[in-house]
């Protein structure tokens, strides 16, 4: 018999694992992780007062057309191979790697008010392990990314003076503090989940589950 067991700790730790899923994807697919100097509309001057070019692991953000009014944002890689340096084709592996992880527990989370176990292991646990092995990846990944900030691509945005570790002209966008958010999100997520399992497992939930209640909501 399925028993749908709720409470505040395995209710806050499946809200906080979808919530950091979908955190490191829409940072993933973001082309904002840097900012370009400031340019002019014709995009060869340097403008304080002008707008700023952005650049994601495989994608930008330019101003296009003689007036410089219409934002184009497109991958200006056409392949793999093409993705601006060595560095950030590894931590795009990393980073896929953690947020495909994250992905997967954010969906079993969503299932885990019914079924608790899994060939009779807690599935709080497994997600939670599967959390902390998310983060070593995704903290993998967001390491190796500015090591490729020497790159010609990077320098074309940041200016001559950009290397690695160093982005000079260009400064980091929301989508780089997004991906650290989600990573320490998901080890959060991983210290949650132990809670989530003491919380459903208690005294209290067993008594319910003897009174014959298919439906147990627990503050």
């Amino acid at each position: 018999m399925c028993h749908v067991i709720v409470t505040c700790r395995s209710m806050l730790w499946t809200l906080l694992s979808i919530v950091v899923a979908f955190a490191e994807l829409i940072a993933y697919m973001s082309p904002d992780w840097l900012l370009g100097f400031p340019r002019s509309d014709s995009g060869a001057d340097v403008a304080p007062g002008g707008y700023r070019p952005s650049l994601g692991l495989y994608s930008r953000c330019l101003r296009v057309g003689s007036r410089g009014v219409v934002v184009s944002c497109g991958p200006y890689a056409g392949s793999f191979g093409e993705v601006a340096s060595g560095f950030w084709q590894a931590a795009m592996l990393f980073l896929a790697a953690g947020t495909l992880v994250l992905g997967g527990v954010a969906c079993i989370s969503v299932f885990s008010m019914c079924f608790q176990s899994i060939m009779k292991k807690s599935i709080f646990n497994i997600c939670g392990l599967l959390q902390a092995i998310a983060g070593l990846l995704l903290m993998v990944g967001l390491m190796l990314y500015p090591a490729g900030w020497g790159s010609e691509k990077v320098i074309g945005y940041c200016g001559p003076e950009a290397l690695p570790f160093r982005p000079a002209l260009c400064s980091l966008g929301w989508a780089f503090y997004t991906a650290i958010g989600g990573t320490l999100g998901s080890f959060l997520c991983a210290v949650l989940s132990a809670q989530a399992e003491v919380a459903t497992s208690s005294d209290k939930v067993q008594e319910e589950i003897e009174e014959g209640k298919s439906l147990i909501c627990l503050l």
